[in-house]
This record gives C-alpha cells, sequence and structure tokens, in this order.
C-alpha cells in the first residue's frame, strides 16, 4: 500500500516566499546604530504560503 502525504503548500507569489524582511528606516540613532523596521508580507500575513485554490467542478479534465 501506498503511503499518501500530504501536498506541498504553495508558496506565496507576492513574496516567492520570503515573507518577512528588515527594513532600515537611513537615519542613525544618538548611538550611531541603524534602526531596522521588520514588516510581514500582507498577502500571506508573514507565513511564506498561501492555501491551494479548490478547482471547480466542471473545469476539471
Amino acid at each position: 500500500m501506498t503511503d499518501r502525504t500530504a501536498p506541498a503548500p504553495r508558496i506565496c507569489p507576492n513574496c516567492d516566499g520570503f515573507a518577512t524582511v528588515a527594513i532600515t528606516t537611513g537615519s542613525r540613532d544618538r548611538h550611531g546604530l541603524l534602526p531596522t523596521l521588520t514588516v510581514d508580507c500582507r498577502a500571506c500575513n508573514g507565513t511564506g504560503t498561501v492555501p491551494a485554490r479548490r478547482v471547480p467542478e466542471g473545469a476539471r479534465a
């Protein structure tokens, strides 16, 4: 009997799987460091994957 595996998650097309990035603000603080902001992808909410789409019944071959 064959072993069933779960389908691979789809990579988010907006961020290509790189869901969280660090962005520098461009200015330095009083200690001379560059402050950074971490920003999540809006489409996948920082997971890097999106759920698989369902195929309509009439579209199957």
